[in-house]
């Protein structure tokens, strides 16, 4: 298996004959399957609701609901891996394909990565806030060189790196935001801030 940008320790081995199942489902499955991640990733304290839908999943499309939990499972290692590592959309695909994914459904993966990562890395980053104590921040301005996608050329984008404490150890978070991301996510910070000076 090559390398995995995702992942800072060993995968389990379960992940890629896990991943490789996906393949069996048809276009539109695996496309309902991923709504239903993605929704679980936006809303991650729904675990009731997520493991409905996925018996509802399992039953219309007639799986067994055991093997496909912990499909699933293996499934949300990589987006979560990703937001951690603040990954691009191709970096995401690109560990999909190389764990067994198809590339038709590793593109669309991507595809919805691109669309719903900036507001999945602003609820990262306010959970984190949340549970975490924020230490550190860094953050440099950069502008896009060159891009196999004609409009990323010349767009201006922001790499922040924020040190949060995790109990007693210090840990970094790393994201990468266009410029329009980047204001959302600016705003969303700007709430937080009067949102705490209202309750203290």
């Amino acid at each position: 298996m090559g390398l995995l940008s995702f992942a800072r320790e060993p995968v389990p081995e379960t992940l890629s004959a896990d991943l490789q199942q996906l393949n069996q489902l048809s276009a539109q499955q695996f496309s309902t399957l991923a709504e239903v991640v993605f929704r679980f990733l936006q809303e991650p304290k729904e675990v009731e609701r997520f493991l409905v839908q996925l018996s509802e999943f399992a039953t219309s499309n007639k799986l067994s609901p055991g093997p496909l939990k912990n499909i699933v499972k293996s499934l949300l290692l990589v987006p979560n891996g990703a937001l951690k590592r603040g990954l691009s959309a191709e970096q995401v695909r690109a560990d999909l394909i190389t764990l067994g994914l198809s590339e038709e459904k590793a593109s669309y993966f991507e595809e919805q990565w691109k669309e719903k990562s900036p507001t999945l890395s602003r609820l990262a980053v306010g959970q984190t806030l949340m549970v975490n104590q924020l230490v550190d921040m860094e953050w440099k301005f950069g502008v896009t060189a060159g891009s196999s996608e004609l409009e990323k050329a010349g767009s201006i984008f922001l790499q922040l790196k924020l040190v949060v404490r995790k109990g007693n150890k210090v840990e970094p978070l790393y994201m990468e935001l266009r410029l329009p991301q980047f204001y959302s996510f600016l705003h969303e910070m700007e709430r937080m801030k009067t949102s705490l000076e209202c309750l203290s």
